[in-house]
């Protein structure tokens, strides 16, 4: 059957608190796909949520859903009393009640969700993901819960294009992404970057704290030895991580402050770079609009653009 568990875990490294790369090995290798491309992972309602994440709860009606146990009722009765808000909340609300419904109804029922790939596309012994708990969520939680040798859903074949295959040659490429953003851009670098090559990379992440910036010895690493490759790792809360003493401030910030321009020498134009952009949706948002008035466009259907963005992560 298409929903059953075809994948093993078989690595989980905790980053730092609420953050993991987790590995995942499925029945049948090689898992063809394109670096930068997603796929989808799922785990069953009956799998555990981890004991950190928040309670899962429910309004006292639900459009649509189908009748609730006693258990479920009196949760609901529980959740009205105190649920306040705009239309807009109340619907949020309502979308995460019928999820929770659905899991207390149908406990074998797939939770699936798409996530990018941050493994190398060549690499044959499992697939990368880096992933942030959503405390409230409904697959995160579970996903977190994980132990090696768990079982999992993996989605026939990765998807997307949201890939180097869009870059003319001779294009440099600059990434931008804010934590879990990131994981696209550890599957193209580990699976495009020729070190010391003609092509220049740029990778500008963003998280809160240095501790939580996955991955991060690794491009420092790459970075010392290659000299086509740049970092730059910046932090928004410095005066909560006093040891920090790189870049901080908002991503968006930095790139219209001309830093990444002094750290490459080359003016960021569209006829020298490719702008990719993944994570936050403010910051992608503001970003384009700072990118479309240096003549940067954006994909639009089959029309490749300079400036590329991502969902999924």
């Amino acid at each position: 059957m298409a929903d059953e568990y075809n994948a093993t875990v078989s690595g989980r490294v905790e980053v730092a608190p609420g953050l993991i790369i987790l590995r995942v090995t499925p029945d049948t290798l090689p898992f063809e796909f394109k670096a930068g491309q997603y796929v989808v992972l799922g785990v069953k309602a009956s799998v555990p949520r981890v004991d950190e994440a928040e309670g899962e709860s429910e309004p006292s009606v639900v459009a649509g859903a189908r009748s609730a146990s006693p258990r479920s009722a009196a949760i609901a009765a529980s959740a009205a009393a105190v649920i306040t808000g705009t239309a807009e909340s109340q619907a949020a609300v309502d979308v995460q009640a019928a999820a929770v419904a659905g899991a207390a109804a149908d406990p074998g029922r797939m939770i699936r969700r798409a996530y990018s790939i941050a493994s190398e596309s060549r690499a044959e012994e499992y697939l990368e993901f880096y992933l942030t708990l959503v405390m409230s969520g409904e697959l995160t939680p579970r996903l977190f819960s994980l132990k090696l040798r768990d079982r999992v859903y993996v989605g026939p074949k990765a998807v997307g294009v949201f890939t180097l295959g869009k870059v003319a040659p001779g294009k440099h490429v600059l990434m931008i992404g804010t934590g879990t953003g990131l994981a696209p851009y550890m599957s193209m670098l580990r699976s495009e970057l020729v070190c010391n090559g003609p092509r220049q990379f740029v990778v500008v992440h963003g998280a809160r704290f240095s501790w939580d910036l996955g991955y991060r010895t690794e491009l420092t690493g790459l970075a010392r030895h290659c000299r086509n490759f740049h970092y730059m790792p910046i932090i928004t809360r410095p005066q909560e991580d006093v040891t920090w003493r790189g870049r901080s401030g908002y991503l968006q910030n930095v790139v219209a402050s001309g830093a990444i321009e002094e750290e490459m020498g080359l003016p960021l134009t569209p006829e020298n770079f490719d702008i990719f952009l993944c994570g936050n949706p403010g910051m992608i948002e503001t970003v384009i609009g700072w990118a479309e008035q240096r003549g940067f466009v954006r994909d639009k259907g089959h029309d490749i653009g300079t400036l590329h963005t991502e969902e999924y992560w």
